[in-house]
Protein backbone atom coordinates (compact mmCIF):
# COMPACT_ATOMS: atom_id res chain seq x y z
CA UNK A 1 0.00 0.00 0.00
CA UNK A 2 1.61 3.32 -0.88
CA UNK A 3 2.11 6.49 1.36
CA UNK A 4 0.76 9.79 0.47
CA UNK A 5 3.05 12.51 -0.08
CA UNK A 6 1.37 15.39 1.25
CA UNK A 7 3.20 18.83 2.41
CA UNK A 8 0.09 19.44 4.07
CA UNK A 9 1.24 21.29 7.38
CA UNK A 10 1.63 24.24 4.50
CA UNK A 11 -1.99 24.27 4.96
CA UNK A 12 -2.06 25.45 8.53
CA UNK A 13 1.23 27.75 7.94
CA UNK A 14 -0.61 29.73 5.06
CA UNK A 15 -3.59 29.85 7.14
CA UNK A 16 -1.75 31.21 9.94
CA UNK A 17 0.28 34.08 8.18
CA UNK A 18 -3.05 35.54 5.98
CA UNK A 19 -4.39 35.87 9.93
CA UNK A 20 -1.16 36.99 11.61
CA UNK A 21 0.61 39.65 9.67
CA UNK A 22 2.14 41.05 12.05
CA UNK A 23 3.51 37.94 13.59
CA UNK A 24 7.31 37.04 12.88
CA UNK A 25 8.34 34.99 9.95
CA UNK A 26 8.18 31.12 11.18
CA UNK A 27 12.17 29.71 10.20
CA UNK A 28 12.37 26.37 9.40
CA UNK A 29 14.38 24.57 8.11
CA UNK A 30 12.89 21.06 7.87
CA UNK A 31 9.10 19.71 8.39
CA UNK A 32 9.96 19.02 12.06
CA UNK A 33 11.26 22.35 12.95
CA UNK A 34 8.27 23.84 11.30
CA UNK A 35 5.72 21.37 13.00
CA UNK A 36 7.16 22.37 16.36
CA UNK A 37 7.21 26.49 15.73
CA UNK A 38 3.39 26.10 14.45
CA UNK A 39 2.72 24.51 17.71
CA UNK A 40 3.65 27.42 19.68
CA UNK A 41 2.57 30.03 17.11
CA UNK A 42 0.50 32.76 18.43
CA UNK A 43 -2.56 33.79 16.43
CA UNK A 44 -2.61 30.71 14.09
CA UNK A 45 -6.25 28.68 14.39
CA UNK A 46 -6.79 26.16 17.07
CA UNK A 47 -5.87 22.69 15.13
CA UNK A 48 -6.72 19.30 17.64
CA UNK A 49 -4.36 16.91 16.97
CA UNK A 50 -5.04 12.80 17.67
CA UNK A 51 -2.62 12.75 20.04
CA UNK A 52 -4.07 15.55 22.39
CA UNK A 53 -1.67 18.08 21.67
CA UNK A 54 -3.00 21.43 20.61
CA UNK A 55 -1.54 23.29 17.58
CA UNK A 56 -1.77 26.92 17.29
CA UNK A 57 -3.65 29.67 19.32
CA UNK A 58 -6.11 27.61 21.74
CA UNK A 59 -6.14 29.90 24.20
CA UNK A 60 -7.30 28.68 27.86
CA UNK A 61 -10.06 26.26 25.94
CA UNK A 62 -12.54 27.47 28.36
CA UNK A 63 -14.66 24.78 29.84
CA UNK A 64 -18.44 24.77 29.14
CA UNK A 65 -20.41 24.90 32.38
CA UNK A 66 -22.14 21.27 32.20
CA UNK A 67 -23.80 21.98 35.89
CA UNK A 68 -27.27 22.09 34.51
CA UNK A 69 -26.81 19.17 32.24
CA UNK A 70 -27.96 15.21 34.00
CA UNK A 71 -25.61 12.55 34.39
CA UNK A 72 -25.48 9.87 31.97
CA UNK A 73 -27.15 6.70 33.10
CA UNK A 74 -25.86 3.27 31.83
CA UNK A 75 -28.02 1.43 29.92
CA UNK A 76 -30.95 -0.83 30.29
CA UNK A 77 -33.23 -3.18 28.65
CA UNK A 78 -36.80 -2.08 27.79
CA UNK A 79 -38.98 -5.39 27.06
CA UNK A 80 -41.38 -4.35 24.03
CA UNK A 81 -44.64 -6.37 23.15
CA UNK A 82 -46.12 -6.18 19.95
CA UNK A 83 -48.31 -3.22 19.27
CA UNK A 84 -46.92 -1.54 22.60
CA UNK A 85 -46.21 2.41 21.65
CA UNK A 86 -42.83 3.92 23.33
CA UNK A 87 -41.22 7.36 23.21
CA UNK A 88 -37.13 7.42 23.21
CA UNK A 89 -35.73 10.91 23.79
CA UNK A 90 -32.00 12.50 22.19
CA UNK A 91 -30.87 14.20 25.43
CA UNK A 92 -28.32 16.45 26.09
CA UNK A 93 -26.26 14.86 29.31
CA UNK A 94 -23.25 14.89 30.71
CA UNK A 95 -20.65 11.96 31.17
CA UNK A 96 -16.99 11.38 33.29
CA UNK A 97 -14.79 10.13 30.85
CA UNK A 98 -10.87 9.20 32.23
CA UNK A 99 -11.63 11.78 34.64
CA UNK A 100 -13.11 14.25 32.62
CA UNK A 101 -16.47 15.57 32.67
CA UNK A 102 -17.68 16.25 28.61
CA UNK A 103 -20.89 16.35 27.24
CA UNK A 104 -22.54 13.92 25.06
CA UNK A 105 -25.78 12.51 23.82
CA UNK A 106 -27.69 9.89 24.81
CA UNK A 107 -30.81 8.21 24.02
CA UNK A 108 -33.12 8.74 27.13
CA UNK A 109 -30.56 9.67 29.30
CA UNK A 110 -28.54 6.33 28.78
CA UNK A 111 -25.32 5.56 27.19
CA UNK A 112 -24.91 3.57 25.27
CA UNK A 113 -29.12 3.96 24.67
CA UNK A 114 -32.16 2.07 26.16
CA UNK A 115 -31.71 -1.61 24.33
CA UNK A 116 -35.33 -2.70 23.04
CA UNK A 117 -35.89 -6.26 23.34
CA UNK A 118 -38.59 -8.05 21.85
CA UNK A 119 -40.12 -10.96 19.46
CA UNK A 120 -39.75 -11.46 16.22
CA UNK A 121 -42.74 -10.50 14.22
CA UNK A 122 -43.42 -7.09 16.21
CA UNK A 123 -44.15 -3.90 15.64
CA UNK A 124 -44.18 -1.18 17.71
CA UNK A 125 -44.70 2.58 17.57
CA UNK A 126 -42.02 4.94 18.85
CA UNK A 127 -42.50 8.88 19.59
CA UNK A 128 -39.38 10.45 19.03
CA UNK A 129 -38.39 13.60 20.63
CA UNK A 130 -35.27 15.49 19.83
CA UNK A 131 -33.89 17.43 23.12
CA UNK A 132 -30.42 17.97 21.25
CA UNK A 133 -29.06 21.22 19.71
CA UNK A 134 -29.05 19.86 16.40
CA UNK A 135 -31.21 18.18 13.71
CA UNK A 136 -31.32 14.32 13.81
CA UNK A 137 -32.81 11.15 12.95
CA UNK A 138 -32.67 7.42 13.98
CA UNK A 139 -31.92 4.91 11.61
CA UNK A 140 -32.99 1.16 12.80
CA UNK A 141 -29.83 -0.45 11.56
CA UNK A 142 -30.55 -4.31 10.35
CA UNK A 143 -34.32 -3.81 10.07
CA UNK A 144 -35.88 -4.87 6.87
CA UNK A 145 -38.99 -3.12 7.69
CA UNK A 146 -40.95 -0.12 5.79
CA UNK A 147 -39.10 2.39 3.91
CA UNK A 148 -40.93 5.75 5.18
CA UNK A 149 -39.26 4.55 9.11
CA UNK A 150 -35.82 3.99 8.09
CA UNK A 151 -34.51 7.93 8.84
CA UNK A 152 -32.90 8.61 6.08
CA UNK A 153 -32.79 12.50 5.82
CA UNK A 154 -34.35 13.68 2.01
CA UNK A 155 -35.34 9.97 1.63
CA UNK A 156 -37.11 8.36 4.00
CA UNK A 157 -38.08 11.15 6.05
CA UNK A 158 -37.08 14.89 7.10
CA UNK A 159 -34.87 15.83 9.61
CA UNK A 160 -36.47 16.32 13.20
CA UNK A 161 -35.31 19.72 14.74
CA UNK A 162 -34.22 20.56 18.13
CA UNK A 163 -38.06 20.40 19.90
CA UNK A 164 -39.93 18.46 17.34
CA UNK A 165 -41.30 15.07 17.60
CA UNK A 166 -41.49 12.15 14.71
CA UNK A 167 -43.22 9.31 15.28
CA UNK A 168 -42.14 5.93 13.77
CA UNK A 169 -43.55 2.69 13.09
CA UNK A 170 -40.85 0.02 13.62
CA UNK A 171 -40.82 -3.69 12.87
CA UNK A 172 -39.27 -6.67 13.21
CA UNK A 173 -39.24 -9.60 10.65
CA UNK A 174 -35.97 -11.23 12.02
CA UNK A 175 -34.65 -12.85 14.63
CA UNK A 176 -30.96 -11.17 15.82
CA UNK A 177 -28.71 -8.36 17.31
CA UNK A 178 -29.53 -4.99 16.05
CA UNK A 179 -28.69 -1.48 16.46
CA UNK A 180 -30.20 2.04 16.00
CA UNK A 181 -27.98 5.57 15.60
CA UNK A 182 -28.57 8.73 13.92
CA UNK A 183 -28.11 9.34 10.22
CA UNK A 184 -27.11 13.50 10.46
CA UNK A 185 -23.81 14.10 11.43
CA UNK A 186 -23.21 10.22 11.98
CA UNK A 187 -19.30 11.08 13.08
CA UNK A 188 -20.61 13.61 15.56
CA UNK A 189 -24.22 12.41 16.83
CA UNK A 190 -23.06 8.81 17.53
CA UNK A 191 -19.68 9.49 18.48
CA UNK A 192 -20.79 11.16 21.35
CA UNK A 193 -23.02 8.61 22.54
CA UNK A 194 -25.95 8.17 19.69
CA UNK A 195 -26.18 4.06 19.76
CA UNK A 196 -28.59 1.79 21.33
CA UNK A 197 -29.26 -2.42 20.67
CA UNK A 198 -32.08 -3.70 19.56
CA UNK A 199 -32.95 -7.17 20.61
CA UNK A 200 -34.94 -9.87 18.64
CA UNK A 201 -35.89 -13.17 20.21
CA UNK A 202 -37.00 -15.66 17.90
CA UNK A 203 -40.53 -17.86 19.12
CA UNK A 204 -38.14 -21.11 19.06
CA UNK A 205 -37.55 -21.07 22.60
CA UNK A 206 -34.51 -23.83 21.81
CA UNK A 207 -33.06 -21.01 18.34
CA UNK A 208 -30.26 -20.80 21.00
CA UNK A 209 -27.98 -22.96 23.15
CA UNK A 210 -28.70 -23.24 26.36
CA UNK A 211 -26.43 -20.79 28.36
CA UNK A 212 -26.21 -19.67 32.31
CA UNK A 213 -26.08 -15.57 31.47
CA UNK A 214 -26.54 -13.06 28.45
CA UNK A 215 -25.03 -10.16 28.27
CA UNK A 216 -24.70 -7.12 25.81
CA UNK A 217 -21.58 -5.76 24.77
CA UNK A 218 -21.33 -2.16 23.34
CA UNK A 219 -17.54 -1.71 21.75
CA UNK A 220 -16.80 1.79 21.24
CA UNK A 221 -13.71 4.34 21.48
CA UNK A 222 -13.56 8.34 21.59
CA UNK A 223 -10.91 10.87 21.39
CA UNK A 224 -9.60 13.11 24.24
CA UNK A 225 -7.44 15.63 25.01
CA UNK A 226 -6.40 17.34 28.02
CA UNK A 227 -9.63 19.30 27.66
CA UNK A 228 -12.21 16.94 27.02
CA UNK A 229 -13.23 15.21 23.71
CA UNK A 230 -11.39 16.91 20.46
CA UNK A 231 -13.99 19.51 18.77
CA UNK A 232 -15.50 17.96 15.66
CA UNK A 233 -16.06 19.88 12.80
CA UNK A 234 -18.85 22.70 13.32
CA UNK A 235 -20.21 22.28 9.41
CA UNK A 236 -17.93 19.32 7.99
CA UNK A 237 -16.75 16.22 9.42
CA UNK A 238 -12.91 16.41 10.13
CA UNK A 239 -10.83 13.33 10.39
CA UNK A 240 -12.70 12.81 6.93
CA UNK A 241 -9.58 10.58 5.41
CA UNK A 242 -8.75 7.55 7.79
CA UNK A 243 -12.20 8.50 10.33
CA UNK A 244 -11.92 9.83 13.66
CA UNK A 245 -10.32 6.69 15.89
CA UNK A 246 -10.50 7.59 19.44
CA UNK A 247 -7.79 6.96 22.11
CA UNK A 248 -10.07 5.77 24.84
CA UNK A 249 -11.82 2.67 24.59
CA UNK A 250 -15.14 2.48 26.12
CA UNK A 251 -16.89 -0.85 26.69
CA UNK A 252 -20.78 -0.43 27.35
CA UNK A 253 -20.22 3.35 27.68
CA UNK A 254 -17.43 2.63 30.60
CA UNK A 255 -13.62 2.26 30.58
CA UNK A 256 -13.44 -0.02 33.68
CA UNK A 257 -16.27 -2.97 32.35
CA UNK A 258 -16.50 -5.77 35.18
CA UNK A 259 -18.53 -8.92 34.67
CA UNK A 260 -19.48 -11.55 37.41
CA UNK A 261 -20.08 -14.98 36.38
CA UNK A 262 -19.72 -18.64 38.48
CA UNK A 263 -16.62 -21.03 37.48
CA UNK A 264 -17.97 -23.23 34.41
CA UNK A 265 -20.75 -20.68 33.35
CA UNK A 266 -21.40 -20.22 29.65
CA UNK A 267 -22.18 -16.75 28.76
CA UNK A 268 -23.90 -15.55 25.36
CA UNK A 269 -22.40 -12.30 24.06
CA UNK A 270 -24.25 -10.43 21.85
CA UNK A 271 -21.41 -7.84 20.41
CA UNK A 272 -22.31 -4.62 18.96
CA UNK A 273 -19.08 -2.34 17.14
CA UNK A 274 -20.84 1.62 17.09
CA UNK A 275 -17.26 3.44 16.75
CA UNK A 276 -17.11 5.79 14.07
CA UNK A 277 -14.09 3.64 12.56
CA UNK A 278 -12.33 1.06 14.76
CA UNK A 279 -12.31 -2.63 13.79
CA UNK A 280 -12.15 -4.22 17.31
CA UNK A 281 -10.24 -7.96 17.33
CA UNK A 282 -11.99 -9.01 20.37
CA UNK A 283 -10.61 -12.18 22.84
CA UNK A 284 -11.18 -13.31 26.43
CA UNK A 285 -8.16 -13.67 27.85
CA UNK A 286 -8.00 -17.63 26.71
CA UNK A 287 -11.26 -18.13 27.50
CA UNK A 288 -12.92 -20.41 24.59
CA UNK A 289 -14.68 -18.81 22.36
CA UNK A 290 -17.78 -19.95 19.83
CA UNK A 291 -19.31 -18.34 16.99
CA UNK A 292 -22.94 -19.19 16.79
CA UNK A 293 -24.68 -16.06 14.37
CA UNK A 294 -23.75 -12.89 12.90
CA UNK A 295 -26.31 -9.64 12.42
CA UNK A 296 -29.25 -11.29 10.94
CA UNK A 297 -29.10 -15.04 11.56
CA UNK A 298 -27.34 -18.07 12.52
CA UNK A 299 -24.52 -19.37 11.08
CA UNK A 300 -25.00 -22.76 9.21
CA UNK A 301 -22.80 -24.56 11.53
CA UNK A 302 -21.49 -23.17 15.06
CA UNK A 303 -17.72 -23.21 14.99
CA UNK A 304 -14.88 -22.51 17.54
CA UNK A 305 -12.57 -19.28 17.07
CA UNK A 306 -9.55 -18.00 18.73
CA UNK A 307 -11.03 -14.16 18.41
CA UNK A 308 -14.21 -12.13 17.02
CA UNK A 309 -13.07 -9.44 14.20
CA UNK A 310 -15.80 -6.94 14.15
CA UNK A 311 -15.89 -3.80 11.86
CA UNK A 312 -18.41 -0.52 13.08
CA UNK A 313 -21.82 -1.40 12.12
CA UNK A 314 -21.22 -5.00 12.35
CA UNK A 315 -22.92 -7.74 15.17
CA UNK A 316 -21.90 -11.30 16.27
CA UNK A 317 -23.01 -13.45 18.77
CA UNK A 318 -20.66 -15.51 20.62
CA UNK A 319 -20.94 -17.83 23.38
CA UNK A 320 -17.85 -17.68 25.92
CA UNK A 321 -16.77 -20.99 28.62
CA UNK A 322 -15.39 -19.54 31.51
CA UNK A 323 -13.88 -22.81 33.14
CA UNK A 324 -11.07 -21.68 35.48
CA UNK A 325 -11.76 -19.60 38.83
CA UNK A 326 -9.96 -16.37 37.87
CA UNK A 327 -9.93 -12.82 35.78
CA UNK A 328 -10.19 -12.93 32.29
CA UNK A 329 -9.50 -9.65 30.77
CA UNK A 330 -11.84 -8.55 27.88
CA UNK A 331 -9.36 -7.51 25.13
CA UNK A 332 -8.29 -5.83 21.78
CA UNK A 333 -5.69 -6.93 20.49
CA UNK A 334 -4.26 -5.64 17.32
CA UNK A 335 -1.03 -6.75 15.24
CA UNK A 336 0.78 -3.96 16.94
CA UNK A 337 -1.04 -3.05 20.08
CA UNK A 338 -3.25 -4.67 23.26
CA UNK A 339 -5.80 -2.75 24.86
CA UNK A 340 -7.69 -4.15 27.94
CA UNK A 341 -11.25 -3.22 27.72
CA UNK A 342 -12.58 -4.67 30.58
CA UNK A 343 -12.83 -7.83 32.77
CA UNK A 344 -14.76 -11.02 33.49
CA UNK A 345 -14.30 -12.60 37.28
CA UNK A 346 -15.20 -16.31 37.50
CA UNK A 347 -15.48 -17.37 40.85
CA UNK A 348 -16.10 -20.95 42.64
CA UNK A 349 -20.27 -21.19 43.54
CA UNK A 350 -22.16 -24.20 43.73
CA UNK A 351 -25.49 -24.66 42.55
CA UNK A 352 -25.14 -23.52 39.03
CA UNK A 353 -26.30 -25.35 35.42
CA UNK A 354 -23.81 -27.27 33.36
CA UNK A 355 -24.15 -26.67 29.94
CA UNK A 356 -20.53 -27.28 29.03
CA UNK A 357 -21.40 -30.62 27.26
CA UNK A 358 -23.91 -28.20 25.15
CA UNK A 359 -21.02 -25.71 24.45
CA UNK A 360 -18.47 -28.32 23.52
CA UNK A 361 -20.60 -29.80 20.77
CA UNK A 362 -20.97 -27.11 17.89
CA UNK A 363 -24.51 -27.65 17.02
CA UNK A 364 -25.91 -27.18 12.93
CA UNK A 365 -28.37 -25.56 12.19
CA UNK A 366 -30.36 -27.37 9.77
CA UNK A 367 -33.20 -24.59 8.97
CA UNK A 368 -30.57 -21.97 7.69
CA UNK A 369 -28.71 -24.51 5.73
CA UNK A 370 -31.97 -25.54 3.72
CA UNK A 371 -32.56 -21.70 3.49
CA UNK A 372 -29.79 -20.68 1.84
CA UNK A 373 -29.09 -23.76 -0.54
CA UNK A 374 -30.64 -21.62 -3.44
CA UNK A 375 -28.22 -18.75 -2.57
CA UNK A 376 -25.32 -21.21 -2.72
CA UNK A 377 -26.39 -22.60 -6.11
CA UNK A 378 -25.85 -18.87 -7.67
CA UNK A 379 -22.53 -17.89 -6.39
CA UNK A 380 -20.84 -18.73 -9.78
CA UNK A 381 -23.53 -15.93 -11.39
CA UNK A 382 -21.73 -13.08 -12.92
CA UNK A 383 -21.64 -10.00 -10.94
CA UNK A 384 -24.82 -7.76 -11.38
CA UNK A 385 -22.88 -4.96 -10.51
CA UNK A 386 -19.34 -4.47 -10.01
CA UNK A 387 -18.53 -1.56 -7.64
CA UNK A 388 -14.27 -0.07 -6.81
CA UNK A 389 -14.23 1.95 -3.34
CA UNK A 390 -11.60 4.39 -3.91
CA UNK A 391 -10.82 7.97 -2.84
CA UNK A 392 -10.02 11.47 -4.39
CA UNK A 393 -7.60 13.48 -1.81
CA UNK A 394 -8.27 17.50 -2.44
CA UNK A 395 -5.49 18.87 -0.07
CA UNK A 396 -2.34 21.05 -0.59
CA UNK A 397 -0.42 18.27 -1.88
CA UNK A 398 3.07 18.67 -2.85
CA UNK A 399 6.19 15.97 -3.83
CA UNK A 400 8.63 14.85 -0.79
CA UNK A 401 10.42 13.02 -2.96
CA UNK A 402 13.64 15.17 -1.90
CA UNK A 403 12.45 15.33 1.53
CA UNK A 404 14.86 13.32 3.89
CA UNK A 405 12.70 10.16 5.23
CA UNK A 406 11.13 11.37 8.88
CA UNK A 407 8.15 10.68 11.22
CA UNK A 408 5.46 13.54 11.75
CA UNK A 409 2.19 13.05 13.84
CA UNK A 410 2.75 9.25 13.47
CA UNK A 411 2.88 9.18 9.62
CA UNK A 412 6.15 8.12 7.65
CA UNK A 413 7.12 11.25 5.33
CA UNK A 414 9.81 12.04 2.73
CA UNK A 415 12.22 10.11 0.89
CA UNK A 416 12.11 6.55 2.99
CA UNK A 417 13.31 4.33 0.00
CA UNK A 418 10.11 3.25 -1.25
CA UNK A 419 8.77 1.67 2.10
CA UNK A 420 4.89 0.54 1.70
CA UNK A 421 2.49 -0.19 4.61
CA UNK A 422 1.02 -3.42 3.60
CA UNK A 423 -1.94 -3.82 6.10
CA UNK A 424 -5.19 -4.71 4.87
CA UNK A 425 -6.50 -3.16 8.03
CA UNK A 426 -5.85 0.69 9.65
CA UNK A 427 -6.12 -0.38 13.18
CA UNK A 428 -5.33 3.20 14.67
CA UNK A 429 -4.77 6.66 12.94
CA UNK A 430 -1.54 6.08 10.85
CA UNK A 431 -2.00 9.85 9.09
CA UNK A 432 -1.66 11.75 12.27
CA UNK A 433 -2.00 15.22 11.80
CA UNK A 434 -2.50 15.05 8.16
CA UNK A 435 -5.82 12.95 9.40
CA UNK A 436 -7.22 15.64 11.91
CA UNK A 437 -7.05 18.42 9.16
CA UNK A 438 -8.74 16.46 6.58
CA UNK A 439 -12.64 16.94 6.45
CA UNK A 440 -15.55 16.30 3.78
CA UNK A 441 -14.91 19.16 1.78
CA UNK A 442 -11.34 17.86 1.25
CA UNK A 443 -11.71 14.21 0.82
CA UNK A 444 -14.16 12.19 -1.44
CA UNK A 445 -14.61 8.85 -0.34
CA UNK A 446 -16.15 6.89 -3.65
CA UNK A 447 -18.14 3.89 -4.70
CA UNK A 448 -17.29 3.65 -8.24
CA UNK A 449 -19.60 1.16 -10.94
CA UNK A 450 -16.79 -0.69 -12.77
CA UNK A 451 -19.34 -0.85 -16.26
CA UNK A 452 -20.75 2.87 -16.09
CA UNK A 453 -17.76 4.68 -14.18
CA UNK A 454 -20.73 6.46 -12.20
CA UNK A 455 -19.93 7.13 -8.76
CA UNK A 456 -21.81 7.31 -5.19
CA UNK A 457 -25.53 8.41 -5.45
CA UNK A 458 -25.15 8.82 -9.52
CA UNK A 459 -25.08 5.07 -9.74
CA UNK A 460 -28.63 4.06 -8.63
CA UNK A 461 -28.44 0.20 -8.56
CA UNK A 462 -31.61 -1.12 -9.66
CA UNK A 463 -33.60 -4.23 -8.51
CA UNK A 464 -36.96 -5.95 -7.77
CA UNK A 465 -38.71 -7.84 -5.30
CA UNK A 466 -38.10 -11.62 -5.53
CA UNK A 467 -34.48 -10.81 -7.14
CA UNK A 468 -31.21 -12.52 -6.27
CA UNK A 469 -28.54 -9.64 -7.22
CA UNK A 470 -24.80 -10.01 -6.83
CA UNK A 471 -22.74 -7.36 -6.14
CA UNK A 472 -18.74 -7.59 -6.15
CA UNK A 473 -16.67 -4.79 -3.94
CA UNK A 474 -13.23 -4.16 -4.97
CA UNK A 475 -10.91 -2.10 -2.72
CA UNK A 476 -8.57 -0.48 -4.89
CA UNK A 477 -5.22 -0.70 -3.23
CA UNK A 478 -3.65 1.89 -5.78
CA UNK A 479 -5.98 4.52 -4.41
CA UNK A 480 -4.73 7.72 -2.69
CA UNK A 481 -5.14 6.06 0.46
CA UNK A 482 -6.65 2.60 0.54
CA UNK A 483 -8.49 1.34 3.84
CA UNK A 484 -10.62 -1.25 5.01
CA UNK A 485 -14.05 -0.11 4.29
CA UNK A 486 -17.16 -1.94 6.35
CA UNK A 487 -20.28 -1.82 3.82
CA UNK A 488 -24.08 -1.24 4.97
CA UNK A 489 -26.69 -2.15 3.10
CA UNK A 490 -30.28 -1.08 4.21
CA UNK A 491 -33.54 -2.75 4.18
CA UNK A 492 -32.32 -6.06 2.41
CA UNK A 493 -30.20 -8.86 3.71
CA UNK A 494 -27.50 -10.53 1.99
CA UNK A 495 -24.96 -13.54 2.24
CA UNK A 496 -20.91 -12.91 1.55
CA UNK A 497 -20.39 -15.77 -0.87
CA UNK A 498 -17.02 -15.44 -2.06
CA UNK A 499 -13.75 -13.66 -0.53
CA UNK A 500 -11.24 -12.94 -3.39
CA UNK A 501 -12.85 -15.56 -5.54
CA UNK A 502 -12.36 -18.67 -2.29
CA UNK A 503 -16.20 -19.59 -1.86
CA UNK A 504 -17.44 -19.08 1.97
CA UNK A 505 -19.03 -22.58 3.00
CA UNK A 506 -20.54 -21.14 6.26
CA UNK A 507 -22.89 -18.20 5.76
CA UNK A 508 -25.41 -16.14 7.79
CA UNK A 509 -27.42 -13.44 6.68
CA UNK A 510 -25.40 -10.05 6.80
CA UNK A 511 -26.39 -6.65 6.45
CA UNK A 512 -23.04 -5.15 6.68
CA UNK A 513 -19.60 -6.62 5.30
CA UNK A 514 -15.73 -5.34 5.66
CA UNK A 515 -13.79 -4.96 2.71
CA UNK A 516 -10.32 -4.92 3.49
CA UNK A 517 -7.75 -2.93 1.32
CA UNK A 518 -6.86 -4.61 -1.81
CA UNK A 519 -9.18 -7.41 -1.12
CA UNK A 520 -12.83 -8.73 -3.59
CA UNK A 521 -15.99 -8.99 -1.61
CA UNK A 522 -18.71 -11.22 -3.04
CA UNK A 523 -22.31 -10.65 -2.17
CA UNK A 524 -25.62 -12.29 -3.10
CA UNK A 525 -28.87 -10.17 -2.28
CA UNK A 526 -31.61 -11.38 -1.30
CA UNK A 527 -34.25 -8.58 -2.87
CA UNK A 528 -38.08 -8.72 -0.61
CA UNK A 529 -38.18 -4.91 0.47
CA UNK A 530 -39.52 -2.18 -1.87
CA UNK A 531 -38.27 1.02 -1.38
CA UNK A 532 -35.66 3.48 -2.25
CA UNK A 533 -32.08 2.29 0.02
CA UNK A 534 -28.90 3.63 0.88
CA UNK A 535 -25.62 1.54 0.46
CA UNK A 536 -23.07 3.07 2.02
CA UNK A 537 -19.11 2.69 3.69
CA UNK A 538 -19.89 2.69 7.86
CA UNK A 539 -17.15 4.48 8.72
CA UNK A 540 -19.16 7.89 9.78
CA UNK A 541 -16.32 10.13 8.28
CA UNK A 542 -16.54 8.50 4.98
CA UNK A 543 -20.27 8.35 4.78
CA UNK A 544 -19.91 12.27 5.50
CA UNK A 545 -17.38 12.39 2.67
CA UNK A 546 -19.72 11.11 0.24
CA UNK A 547 -19.29 6.98 0.01
CA UNK A 548 -23.20 6.35 -0.52
CA UNK A 549 -24.94 4.97 -3.63
CA UNK A 550 -28.98 3.90 -3.49
CA UNK A 551 -30.32 0.41 -3.98
CA UNK A 552 -33.65 1.34 -5.65
CA UNK A 553 -36.09 -2.18 -5.02
CA UNK A 554 -39.46 -1.52 -6.51
CA UNK A 555 -42.35 -4.33 -6.10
Amino acid sequence: MKHIQWIAVLAIFALGCSQVSNEPQMQAETMQDMHEAMVAQEGTPCQQMPNGESMGDCGDNVKEDLSSLSTAKSSSILTVNDGDHITITADIVKKRINGKEVKMYAYNGMIPGVALRTRQGSTIEIDFINNLDQETTIHWHGLRHDINNDGVPDISQETVKPGEKYQYTVTFPDAGIYWYHPHVREDLQQDLGLAGNMLVDSPESDYYNPINKEELLVLDDILMNDHGVVPFGKEHANFALMGRFGNVMLLNGETDYRLSVNKGDIVRFFVTNVANVRPFNLDFDGARIKLVASDLSRYEEEEFIDSVLITPAERYVIEVYFDESRKYNIRHITPDKEYVLGSVIAASTAGRADHSADFLKPRKNEEESKEMFRFKKLMEKDPDYEIDLTVEVNMMMGSMEDMPCHVMGGVQMGDCDGEEHEEEIEWEDTMGMMNAMSTSETVDWILKDRKTGRTNMEIGMEAKVGDIIKIRLFNDPESDHPMQHPIHLHGQRFLVTSIDGEQQDNLAWKDTVLVPAGKTIDILVDVTNPGEWMMHCHIAEHLEAGMMTSFNVET
